[in-house]
């Protein structure tokens, strides 16, 4: 049956409008966080007027905020009251325990913004045009304030890598934790297995804000820490596993393969490298969470990528590792490979 051209979908500037607006939502999300709206409507749909008073706004702000949320699916709406999405109930309301509305102040710092001012330059390039080294350079301050807001973002996946690797039948694992930031990779690992032993490794500022997570853990006596960067320091040897945490897309290959040469020698015969990252498909573009890191990459970095299974197993191979495996998480978009020695 042949389909009538007059029966199809007008072609409109709407998807173009829609691209050049979507930074309205990021914003309102920032807004709303900053008036903890989402705290408030947590205890139960609410109109303008009792938000203006209990978020010490205008009546009017909060009605346009409140339906403008509305209609992206962070709010619910039911006659002239609103309420949260089950997401905005778990994630943003401040009193929930899987609350992550601080990492907006990663995600939106000036200090990070300001790497896609010029998205143009970037794509000329090939990477970071703000500066030569994009977000990688020399004990860049940005990543104490990633360690600071970003930890809540990562608990599920630290969980789930945590179930995933167990408890090592209580062998004493002497764990190396690679850019561990707040640390919480190492920590899960630390809190399944009473017997490992956990290295972190970072720029000196940052291992502050991960010695303070593994003290609140109750793991500090087992939590030894490297200060300076994972290219230059001395590892040590004799590991089990050795975490990779979202650290390879910073990077291009020939400097992965490099690190993953480094982290080769520093383990035992048949230690593990464990590896967490946005992992697109082979088309590139789907699932749409990890694929679109490659544009995060190109922006901040000088030549890092959202690199596919096959490209990441290809790595490891190519620096000595027996075989690669590739795991999905409950809790996280991210993907998980294991690669062993």
């Amino acid at each position: 049956m042949s389909t009538n051209p007059q029966m199809q979908a007008p072609v409109t500037p709407a998807p173009i409008f829609h691209a050049m607006n979507a930074f309205q939502l990021s914003k309102a999300l920032s807004g709303a966080l900053e008036l903890d709206l989402f705290t408030v409507l947590a205890e139960g749909p609410t109109d303008a007027e009792q938000l203006a008073l209990r978020c010490q706004a205008s009546e009017r702000g909060c009605r346009i905020l409140c339906d403008f949320l509305t209609m992206h699916g962070l709010l619910t709406k039911e006659d002239s009251r609103w309420g949260l999405s089950p997401e905005a109930a778990l994630f943003l309301n401040r009193k929930s325990p899987a609350y992550m509305g601080d990492t907006v102040n990663f995600l939106q710092a000036p200090e990070f913004m300001r790497y896609y001012d010029d998205i143009a330059g970037s794509v000329r390039k090939g990477g970071a045009v703000f500066n030569n080294d994009g977000t990688v350079g020399h004990a860049d301050p940005i990543w104490v304030n990633f360690a600071h807001n970003m930890a809540p973002l990562m608990g599920g996946a630290a969980k789930d890598i945590a179930q995933l690797l167990g408890d090592g039948g209580g062998e004493p694992w002497k764990v190396l934790d690679i850019a561990a930031g707040h640390g919480l990779f190492g920590i899960e690992i630390a809190n399944t297995n009473p017997q490992a032993q956990i290295v972190a490794l970072d720029w000196a500022a940052v291992l502050e804000v991960a010695k303070d997570n593994a003290t609140k853990a109750g793991v500090i006596n087992r939590y030894q820490t490297i200060a300076g960067s994972a290219f230059d320091v001395d590892y040590g040897d004799g590991y089990d596993l050795v975490l990779l945490t979202n650290f390879l897309h910073h990077f291009d290959r020939s400097t992965c393969v490099g690190l993953m040469k480094k982290c080769f020698a520093a383990l035992k015969t048949g230690g593990r490298v464990v590896t967490l990252e946005f992992i697109p498909n082979e088309d590139r573009v789907t699932p749409t969470s990890n694929a679109n890191f490659a544009f995060i990459a190109l922006v901040s970095t000088p030549g890092g990528d959202a690199y596919t299974f096959a490209e990441l197993e290809s790595m490891f191979a190519e620096a000595g590792f027996a075989a690669s495996e590739m795991n999905e998480l409950h809790h996280s978009a991210e993907r998980l490979v294991i690669s062993r020695r």
